[in-house]
């Protein structure tokens, strides 16, 4: 039995849904365990990897080829079900982030090492019957990482990463200071891009969003002065550059409230980074000093264009 079938019957054989047997999450596992077509079980192990690296891996050991732009297939096939069966876990940072990693737990390496061997269905065995245990425990763990955040005087949780503390930090702080009164009307995580999503109120103010329409990461509705707060938070790409502002003036061109737009940044270091990017008329706020701004010229200070 070549590698690629072992190890789609140890995800049978563990009970994983057909789905999450295919050859993306069998080379997935593969790539995290390090092996090749020749390798023994045995040498398996468990370091961090990217799925970059894991479409690279499949190309060179194994001579599948996969575009870039399948990331997404490969999270959404493999990596989430194998995170919630406790055979992965990843390193808590914004998924977003280039050091987003993933690697096997530990008690999955140990079954993976037993494969092949004479060991190998005590090692299923046990991995089986201490299963919603380790479940739990790495769901515990993960849990440890997430943000409290409160939006609209709801409670959720952010994922852990730097992306999402400054998102907490624009409804908790940016908010109340510049925007107060305000309610949150689309706010996404880094791993629920929908976290918050008033789909009637923002068709209503005539934002009508569409599968090709990217949002700003925070958008924020004040009601006494019928004013919009487009905000982009950066702490890694996307300030509101000239491109952004077309980008969001199209989609929001039946919009009759007034648009501001507004970049946010967790220090001045970031600011000063982006600062030749930004647009004109455009407001900066930064999270290391919540009560100023900077406003990038125009005639008005914090108002629609």
């Amino acid at each position: 039995m070549n590698k690629i079938d072992r190890t789609r019957a140890f995800l049978e054989e563990i009970g994983m849904p057909r789905r999450q047997q295919t050859d993306i999450c069998c080379l997935s596992l593969l790539a995290m365990a390090g092996i090749t077509k020749r390798m023994p079980w045995k040498e398996a192990t468990n370091n961090w990897i990217r799925i970059h690296d894991i479409i690279a891996f499949a190309k060179k050991n194994y001579g599948i080829t996969y575009a870039e732009n399948s990331r997404e297939t490969f999270r959404k096939q493999a990596m989430h079900h194998f995170r919630n069966a406790a055979l992965i876990e990843d390193n808590g940072v914004a998924t977003n982030s280039p050091n987003y990693r993933y690697r096997l737990t530990t008690e999955a390496l140990s079954a993976i090492q037993c494969l092949g061997g004479k060991k190998q269905k005590s090692a299923v065995k046990w991995f089986l019957e201490h299963h919603q245990q380790l479940k739990d425990t790495y769901t515990s763990k993960r849990q440890i990482l997430l943000v409290p955040v409160k939006i609209n005087n709801r409670d959720y949780t952010f994922s852990a990463g730097k992306h999402n503390e400054l998102q907490k930090a624009i409804i908790e702080q940016f908010a109340s200071r510049f925007a107060p009164g305000s309610i949150c009307l689309y706010v996404g995580d880094t791993t629920k891009k929908d976290l918050v999503k008033d789909i009637k109120k923002l068709e209503e103010l005539g934002i009508d969003i569409t599968l090709h329409d990217k949002m700003p990461d925070v958008v924020l509705y004040r009601e006494d002065k019928n004013w919009l707060y487009f905000i982009e938070a950066v702490t890694s790409v996307g300030p509101m550059d000239p491109k952004r502002i077309l980008e969001i003036s199209e989609m929001t061109k039946d919009v009759t409230a007034g648009k501001i737009f507004v970049t946010a940044f967790l220090n001045f270091e970031s600011y000063r980074k982006y600062s030749n990017q930004l647009a004109w008329e455009t407001e900066v706020w930064i999270a290391d000093i919540p009560d100023h701004m900077i406003h990038l010229n125009g005639n008005k200070f914090l108002g629609p264009r």
